[in-house]
């Protein structure tokens, strides 16, 4: 998977400038030549109207002429340095009169992409000879009071479209900021999501299979009975980690089918995970307490569990899907968890409640003191032939219960776990409504337009 580089936010007091680009690019070029032909035909257009009244030589009409040509040109310089071309614009027009199209580019560009305060500065620039001609009470049907005001007037609007441009391009970068980065939550919660759920499926049948390889490594006088069952359990547990692996996979790409996939774990296949335990050496009591059993109260199952209703594949009765896959990651990484740090230790599981009250799970175990750890009194043959030193020496990166708290939290439910007294405790109360699925919302949406 591709590594993705974080998306940095940005620094509170910073400007957005979107004109002041150096390097031009194509549509750039295109937007300059379009506002030089727009200053050059308003200079043009309004020639008329802006010598109304005044009296050129042919000289000074060729030498304003020329000064509003060149106005016109330098507008290709108005990305690299707006504001100087703003100022210099709004002096010649003091004395240019086929300026004003080139100054109204001028005094735009500096509005759309230049911090408000320089924008202001410019506007005030410009606006300064404003009080004086009104002080001086000029006539109002004297066409050159009619020019200046419209010059204003002209001025004004381009300021105010700049900065309207300026900041709708602001929120469209805020916008598009805000997208990327709810991309970027989204992803890492992927992947957070697929690190938990391959953690949660591999982690269980990988300590069942470290612990019998170390089995047989440390009893070299084991019989060649125990030896050909304990290779039994190494081929099947390594079989369901495939399995198990290829189904997540499965589920990730999309390719999965409802045909071909394998039932995802529920509350009723806690009994199979609690033989597997037992098969490990680990002594496992199993309590189902989520409706009215099916067996008698404290009348254990054949399995050494105790029986409830809704704890078969199938029983209307059962905990939605998501709740019950939820339990059983919970229940199998404390199992994992007490594999690797209480080897051997008594394990007891309670699962309770109903649809009013939530389902809780409880797994403790005595917590191993001075590095002694003793196997429970029905532990049976598999812990005597599963030594301490085969199950002590399985790794652990210490992310299994984190994980696991991370899960009930994104099924709505709550989870807790550490020492209480002389037991080991890992407590979780999961919504009866299911909550998000980890291994669900890690999944690609379907395509809608397949």
């Amino acid at each position: 998977m591709e590594a993705v580089r974080p998306c940095r936010p940005a620094r509170a007091g910073r400007t957005f400038r979107t004109v002041s680009r150096t390097a031009g690019t194509a549509g750039d070029r295109i937007a300059d030549i379009g506002l030089v032909f727009f200053a050059a035909c308003f200079a043009v257009l309004t020639a008329d109207a802006v010598l109304a009244g005044e009296h050129l030589s042919p000289d000074a009409l060729f030498a304003d002429q020329a000064v509003g040509a060149l106005a016109c040109v330098s507008l290709f310089v108005r990305r690299r340095r707006p504001v100087q071309l703003a100022v210099v614009l709004l002096v010649a027009g003091v004395f240019s009169h086929f300026v004003t199209g080139a100054t109204i580019v001028a005094v735009f560009t500096v509005a759309a992409g230049r911090p408000l305060r320089t924008t202001g500065l410019v506007a005030g620039f410009a606006f300064a000879p404003v009080p004086f001609l009104i002080a001086s009470g000029p006539a109002l049907d004297d066409p050159r009071t009619v020019s200046g005001m419209t010059y204003f007037a002209l001025l004004a609007a381009a300021i105010g479209w700049g900065l309207f441009v300026r900041s709708r391009r602001q929120l469209v970068a805020s916008l598009r900021e805000r997208a990327e980065r709810a991309h970027e939550e989204a992803r890492r919660t992927a992947r957070e999501d697929i690190a938990r759920e391959m953690h949660d499926v591999l982690a269980h049948r990988l300590s069942l299979l470290s612990v019998h390889a170390g089995a047989l490594q440390f009893n070299p006088e084991a019989s060649a009975e125990e030896v050909q069952r304990t290779a039994g359990v190494i081929r099947d547990s390594a079989h369901e980690a495939l399995e198990d692996l290829r189904e997540v996979i499965g589920v990730l790409r999309g390719t999965a089918s409802s045909e071909t996939a394998r039932p995802q774990p529920e509350l009723a296949d806690l009994r199979r995970l609690a033989e597997e335990s037992r098969a490990a050496g680990t002594d496992v009591t199993l309590r189902l307490e989520t409706a009215p059993g099916q067996t008698a109260p404290g009348q254990a199952g054949a399995d050494g569990s105790r029986g409830a209703a809704g704890t078969r594949r199938g029983d209307p009765a059962a905990p939605p899907a998501a709740v019950g896959r939820t339990a059983y990651r919970i229940v199998q990484e404390a199992l994992t968890n007490a594999r690797k740090h209480a080897p051997l230790s008594p394990v007891t599981v309670t699962v309770s409640g109903g649809p009013r009250e939530g389902l809780t799970v409880l797994v403790r175990n005595p917590a191993p003191a001075d590095g002694r750890r003793q196997p429970g009194p029905d532990a049976g043959e598999s812990a005597a032939f599963v030594p301490e030193a085969a199950v002590s020496g399985v790794p652990g990166a210490g992310q299994g219960l984190v994980g696991l708290a991370e899960r009930a939290e994104l099924a709505g439910g709550t989870m807790e776990y550490g020492r209480f007294g002389a037991d080991f405790r890992v407590r979780a109360w999961l919504p009866w409504a299911p909550g998000r699925d980890p291994l669900e919302a890690a999944a690609p949406a379907p395509d809608p337009a397949l």
